[in-house]
């Protein structure tokens, strides 16, 4: 492997040499302090004057394959939507998952994310167009029994499978356990599932408390409980769990998912969407002790994948429902879409520093975005768009350079031949 060697790019603010070695970031230096250091073997050099270097985002939810399912249900009450989303999947096989992970791979590349949380079946498919792609992905088995006791037991001896064939073969990636919801997957699978996380050591990635209906079906059906309430009396809630939306939490909700140090995900932009709500408990959840994270969900109801515009508008929300202009400031987002998704999944991304894994997104700043003398971050975030992205280490190799990347146009004239599409 290439170690990449970036002169004077721009690091909080300070202008830094960095340089890679394999897939770790090797050393970090002020700018010109290359010229001492030892640069023998095969290295790639990328002059970063005008651009700066902040962490890769970790995407830490979303349904990749859904990147073409674009529109197939807009303005529509959420049951329908949900509704539609089923049927239109009912449909899709390995080939169709493994075409649209890798349109997703590259929407997620040219925006930044070099690290996504996934939740969707034939997680194989999504694994093999990440490792194409060049950057890594957090999969695997995803249980839903509808409660139906035989297809419980199948879901349990084939992601038992699974996840020992997925071990001799992890290619960089990280196999992490799903179960889709209360409201459709069986109680004895939900244990299963949580003691078989706890048992091998890995994640558990769930969605909680999405919708209000959500909630109050829950309550009529547990006796009162709330689905965070009824989840914890069962033991599943704990660190390992990754819980995405988090939205309809009561005060009780929010101590526990606290207590239990539950890493919650954050999907304003789907929520929004869908009508769900908006009114996410960043403030007191942070301060119960919770890990909370940024995810985009998935393109059939976010549309699309860009961290950028996902982390924009949770904070424009924030402010608004607060009424408080001083909600989430810059820096608390910007660790929302970078060190704490990697908290959640326990590995060394989401922070530039010597040792950590070399996922670097290089941002040009040479545009009319980065003119006015607000912080990098102000701009990066509240003025440009993605596409001020130059370039994207991932794992120590160039995923993009110069919005370049290898294979893309390739690719889409794949998957238009697959949908049976041609351009506009």
């Amino acid at each position: 492997m290439k170690s990449i060697l970036l002169k004077n790019v721009s690091l909080s603010g300070v202008h830094k040499d960095i340089l890679t070695g394999g897939e770790l970031i090797k050393k970090i230096g002020p700018a010109g302090a290359h010229v001492s250091w030892d640069l023998a073997g095969d290295i790639e050099i990328m002059d970063c004057t005008g651009k700066a270097a902040l962490p890769g985002f970790v995407n830490m939810h979303t349904h990749s394959p859904m990147s073409m399912m674009k529109g197939i249900a807009e303005d529509v009450l959420f049951k329908d939507w949900l509704g539609k989303v089923w049927d239109v999947e009912a449909h899709f096989d390995p080939e169709y998952i493994y075409q649209a992970a890798r349109v997703a791979c590259i929407e997620m590349i040219r925006t930044g994310t070099t690290t996504f949380n996934d939740q969707y079946w034939s997680f194989e498919s999504i694994r093999r167009a990440a490792s194409e792609m060049g950057i890594r992905a957090a999969v695997g088995y995803d249980l839903m029994d509808r409660f139906d006791p035989e297809e419980a037991k199948r879901q349990m001896d084939k992601c038992m499978q699974h996840y020992e064939e997925f071990k001799d073969n992890a290619d960089g990636h990280l196999f992490v356990l799903a179960f889709h919801a209360p409201y459709s997957v069986s109680e004895p699978l939900m244990l299963w599932a949580s003691d078989f996380a706890r048992r091998n050591g890995i994640k558990l990635h769930i969605h909680l408390c999405e919708t209000l209906p959500e909630v109050e079906d829950c309550k009529k059906a547990h006796g009162g409980l709330t689905p965070v309430e009824y989840l914890d009396e069962l033991g599943i809630l704990g660190p390992e769990v990754i819980a995405a939306h988090t939205l309809w939490l009561s005060p009780h909700d929010v101590e526990i998912l606290g207590a239990r140090r539950v890493s919650c995900v954050h999907n304003i932009n789907s929520n929004a969407k869908l009508s769900s709500g908006y009114r996410f408990l960043y403030n007191e959840l942070r301060d119960a002790g919770a890990n909370v994270c940024i995810g985009t969900d998935g393109c059939a109801s976010s549309n699309n994948l860009d961290m950028l515009e996902a982390m924009k508008t949770s904070a424009l929300f924030q402010k608004a429902w607060r009424e408080d202009p001083t909600a989430l400031p810059l820096d608390e987002l910007l660790d929302m879409a970078t060190v704490n998704g990697a908290r959640a999944l326990g590995l060394d991304i989401g922070v530039i520093r010597e040792g950590a894994s070399a996922d670097i997104d290089i941002v040009d700043t040479d545009n009319c975005f980065f003119l006015s003398p607000g912080s990098f971050l102000a701009n990066l975030i509240y003025s440009a768009h993605s596409d001020c992205i130059d370039s994207v280490i991932s794992k120590g190799r160039f995923a993009m350079r110069g919005r370049q990347i290898e294979g893309e146009k390739e690719i889409l004239a794949q998957a238009r031949t697959f949908l049976g599409v041609t351009t506009v």
